[in-house]
């Protein structure tokens, strides 16, 4: 999937009102994703989407703490306060994002990242983008 795919897609499945809303919640959700994962599988991740998008998720894990878990609140905490938006905006906006991921990823990448992720992340990641905003 090209960029302007991606971010087009994010757009018209969140309901987002302009591309610039689409890209920072891109932004938002990989970063977040980022600092949850360790930096080999946020490289397997960035490297198997466009170079625009797959920055977001490299930029961060040169910062990496393996020690730091957090689990489905504090991430859309992040997410939101990362795209200047409300926690509900946010947490349907990621989970268009997760959405995407898998749509744009082979090799059970998304998989991988599911694993490392505590059980109500991990759910969350997996409730699709179905529900209100």
């Amino acid at each position: 999937m090209q960029h302007d795919a991606f971010i087009g897609q994010v757009q018209d499945r969140a309901r987002l009102d302009s591309r610039g809303a689409a890209e920072s919640f891109t932004r938002a959700t990989l970063e977040t994703i980022a600092e949850r994962i360790n930096p080999d599988l946020a490289d397997d991740l960035a490297a198997q989407l466009p170079q625009e998008i797959g920055e977001n998720v490299r930029r961060v894990t040169d910062q990496w703490d393996p020690t730091e878990r957090f689990g489905q609140d504090e991430f859309v905490q992040r997410v939101a306060s990362r795209a200047h938006s409300d926690q509900p905006q946010a947490a349907y906006a990621a989970r268009v994002v997760f959405e995407l991921l898998d749509e744009a990823t082979t090799g059970n990448v998304m998989g991988k990242v599911r694993q490392g992720l505590p059980d109500d992340l991990r759910e969350f990641t997996l409730a699709g983008s179905s529900g209100d905003a």
